[in-house]
């Protein structure tokens, strides 16, 4: 509705799941660091999390070198590849897409990420799969080349929320969500404050 705004306890638990599961292979190219402050996290542990990520070349220096440094809030998240070519490369051709952006560009957003992800079934008799691709049944065709990736358990909430399956993927929807329109909240309130001054 016009008033919704995201639910901060998911947005953490699905920002754990992304950085636990999503992340060995999907990039956030468009989320920095200091997107995450104030919206689901302090600057303390947004800065924890900064420590525990790889460095980030930057450069070129005075004598034209890169060089590796710590990260800051300004810097965006890291990717697990270089490039699309290593991507491809490691994922047996095929490219993990980038998910800033992608309950953006799917029909049916959030909702369609978590029905994906919760789609994995056994291949269908007549069904023939090419080696590498496994059977979704709410991805288009049917054959996908990411493999079921979320098992109960396999993270472990810092709220104490049983991570199930469905769990995980309901927060980690909420979580992309909101990773396609981290102003969302924001604009809403000034929208809210604007038409609010109009009718004082």
């Amino acid at each position: 509705g016009h008033f919704k705004t995201y639910d901060v306890a998911s947005l953490r638990r699905g920002h754990h799941v992304y950085r636990q599961v999503c992340s060995v292979c999907h990039s956030l190219e468009r989320i920095a660091y200091r997107n995450l402050v104030d919206v689901m996290f302090s600057v303390d542990e947004v800065k924890e999390m900064m420590a525990d990520s790889p460095e980030v070349i930057d450069g070129p220096d005075e004598t034209g070198e890169m060089f590796e440094r710590t990260a800051k809030l300004s810097d965006y998240l890291p990717s697990p590849y270089r490039n699309e070519e290593e991507a491809r490369m490691a994922n047996a051709g095929a490219y993990p897409p980038d998910l800033s952006l992608i309950t953006k560009a799917r029909h049916g957003g959030d909702d369609y990420i978590f029905s994906l992800l919760l789609g994995y079934r056994d291949v269908p008799e007549g069904v023939q799969l090419r080696e590498g691709l496994y059977y979704n049944q709410y991805f288009p065709g049917g054959a996908i080349g990411m493999p079921k990736q979320l098992e109960d358990g396999m993270v472990e909430y810092e709220d104490g929320t049983p991570a199930t399956e469905t769990q995980m993927a309901k927060d980690v929807s909420h979580f992309l969500a909101w990773a396609a329109e981290p102003e969302h909240d924001e604009r809403k309130l000034m929208g809210v404050k604007w038409i609010s001054g109009l009718t004082a």
